[in-house]
């Protein structure tokens, strides 16, 4: 039996070329983007996750690496 897809697809933003305080300063650049967009609930609908790619070979894209856009300090696996 095949597993149900989401009813929406995630946005997943992998992060590189930069260091932690980079990695911060993208993802605060891409929660206050979000908050550009017009008056829906898209950046709630839709999941925008972002991790780094040091933190994805280190721990693997299925470990709680993925940072929810809206709620940075979260992470989910």
């Amino acid at each position: 039996m095949e597993a149900a897809l989401p009813a929406l697809p995630r946005v997943l933003f992998v992060l590189d070329g930069t260091g932690p305080t980079g990695v911060e300063n993208r993802i605060r650049a891409l929660r206050a983007g979000a908050g550009l967009l017009p008056a829906s609930r898209f950046p709630y609908d839709v999941p925008i996750l972002a991790a780094s790619l040091a933190d994805l070979l280190h721990h693997g894209p299925s470990a709680p690496v993925w940072r929810p856009v809206h709620d940075p300090d979260q992470r989910v696996p």
